[in-house]
């Protein structure tokens, strides 16, 4: 099946004709930095602290999914993978998501925990980037939050078997439909295929955009003795 091509944004599956695409367009699609700059000075000596600041600017500019953060993985054969998760939670240990156990990040995380994470903030000509080791939370943990969800997020959570193949969206709203009669009258409970993980950070990146693609870039990273050392980077 051809679709076609209606607009520039338009996104083209199964054979779209590409040629219909200008890249002049796409080459010449850009616009300037001007909304704040970032300094040594003004940078706290923790990065927990400067996420902290700069999530609290988020919510506070109320931007469309503060909390949305792109999650890189590796998979076999040192194949990346990227997904957006949401963040659920944040300290100074690290950061939480959750998920479906069988998914494909679930499986990457348990073959190589080494992952990436990235909260683009466009808006605010701003983004964080986080590199760190993926631990599983504790059951406890778990329980707490999933017992907080909206009872739809819970039945979701058992209808959908994560990044397995599925034959129509039809089977996966049956699904949802057994298992809303199913605990009509009682508690979702937790799946035992359902847990989170927590980010624990060893490097920092805070990007802030600037005029003329000079953008001021600071990386925190964690020295032998546990230290955050921070330098500048070029943009």
């Amino acid at each position: 099946m051809v679709w076609r091509c209606q607009s520039m944004a338009a996104i083209c599956w199964g054979g779209c004709d590409m040629s219909t695409l200008d890249n002049n367009q796409l080459q010449d699609n850009r616009r300037d930095f001007k909304f704040a700059r970032l300094r040594r000075e003004s940078l706290n000596d923790s990065p927990f602290a400067q996420f902290s600041q700069w999530m609290d600017d988020a919510l506070q500019a109320q931007l469309v999914d503060p909390t949305a953060m792109t999650l890189a993985t590796v998979g076999e054969g040192g194949k990346p993978w990227q997904r957006m998760v949401l963040l659920k939670g944040f300290d100074s240990r690290g950061f939480i998501f959750y998920t479906n156990l069988g998914s494909r990040k679930a499986a990457e995380i348990a073959a190589n925990p080494e992952v990436s994470l990235q909260f683009p903030w466009l808006a605010l000509d701003r983004q964080v980037i986080v590199g760190g080791r993926a631990e599983k939370l504790s059951i406890a943990e778990v329980v707490k939050y999933f017992l907080k969800r909206p009872m739809q997020s819970r039945l979701a959570a058992w209808a959908s078997r994560q990044s397995s193949r599925i034959n129509s969206r039809q089977a996966l709203e049956t699904q949802y439909l057994q298992l809303k009669e199913k605990f009509a009258d009682g508690e979702v409970p937790v799946p035992d295929f359902w847990g989170g993980f927590r980010v624990v950070p060893h490097e920092f990146e805070f990007w802030q955009g600037g005029e003329h693609r000079l953008h001021d870039r600071f990386n925190y990273r964690l020295d032998d003795d546990q230290q955050w050392q921070i330098s500048r980077l070029a943009p």
